[in-house]
């Protein structure tokens, strides 16, 4: 029996353990076979190539790291052509496809074009980016919005779809009971928190852009109480993420109600963050004679 299998939607894992979108690579299979996650997320991809914003672009702070990549990446076509057949072939877990757009239609041309391939199993909708059309405010702050594009989206596909939910919103709750309405299959939080850093001495900032994105071992209380807050209100499963360093950590996210979780900053300082969660909650299951599922949304008060 496989006391660590998890479902996320139409998804089965063989454990509940992914990484983060844009905090991992393929060149982490030169420390241990990928194929020991229960799933491997992509970094965002975008309609067109994107050089990112200019550096400096990464500060550690005294209890996480602020970044303002910019979402770097090659454009859509050619991560279809150039990088998703290599991708696939190295892996025999699913392959969640993380992207993103300004514009729904630029969400649908992107989805329209990877389903074209087949190559992969889930989708995370990044609504992190500009609206274009709603004067550049975040897609993912409107539950409206939301709604809509999830709508958009489901209609063109009969894949896992994820809503990747930011917490930088009054109310993440109403924009998560939006997307589920709307035909998500389940929902992945949270995204990364407002961030500064400003070096004392000089006054400059210590980010090029000034504010970014801020992640870590602080964000984690701010995560838990999310995922809490979402997990209670619908009833789609969570992808949770947000200050994951350890199995300890892990456990802390399914009594929330997770039903996976994703490693991102961890990565950066310990290339076997995940394979040592997957193998630390594997030792625990074990020893207490019991699975992922007995644990999910069991909080007591």
């Amino acid at each position: 029996m496989n006391l660590l299998a998890s479902k996320l939607g139409k998804l089965q894992l063989k454990n509940p353990v992914t990484v983060a979108s844009g905090t991992f690579d393929t060149e982490y299979g030169q420390f241990y076979d990928l194929n020991h996650l229960g799933a491997y997320t992509s970094k965002t991809i975008t309609p067109e190539p994107k050089i990112g914003n200019p550096g400096p672009r990464l500060f550690e702070t005294e209890a996480g790291l602020i970044n303002s990549i910019g979402l770097q990446n090659p454009g859509y076509l050619s991560f279809i052509n150039d990088h998703l057949p290599a991708l696939r072939a190295k892996l025999d877990i699913p392959l969640i496809v993380s992207f993103s757009g300004s514009t729904l239609q630029e969400f649908c041309q992107v989805l329209s074009a990877l389903e074209e391939t087949g190559m992969a199993d889930a989708y995370e909708i990044n609504v992190s980016c500009p609206n274009v059309e709603n004067e550049g405010i975040a897609f993912g702050v409107d539950a409206k919005v939301v709604a809509e594009l999830t709508l958009a989206l489901r209609k063109l596909t009969k894949r896992e779809l994820i809503i990747k939910l930011s917490p930088n919103v009054t109310d993440i709750v109403s924009v998560a009971r939006a997307a589920a309405e709307a035909g998500a299959d389940s929902l992945a939080l949270i995204n990364t928190l407002f961030g500064m850093a400003i070096d004392w001495r000089t006054g400059s900032s210590r980010i090029k852009k000034g504010i970014g994105g801020y992640s870590g071992t602080a964000i984690k209380p701010v995560a838990l109480a999310l995922t809490y807050k979402v997990a209670s209100a619908v009833s789609i499963p969570i992808l949770a993420m947000g200050g994951i360093y350890t199995w300890q950590d892990a456990l802390e996210f399914f009594y929330a109600g997770a039903s996976a979780v994703a490693l991102g900053t961890a990565n950066f300082s310990n290339p076997y963050a995940a394979l040592d969660c997957i193998s630390g909650l594997d030792q625990y299951f074990q020893t207490k004679g019991q699975t992922v599922q007995d644990i999910i949304g069991r909080i007591s008060f």
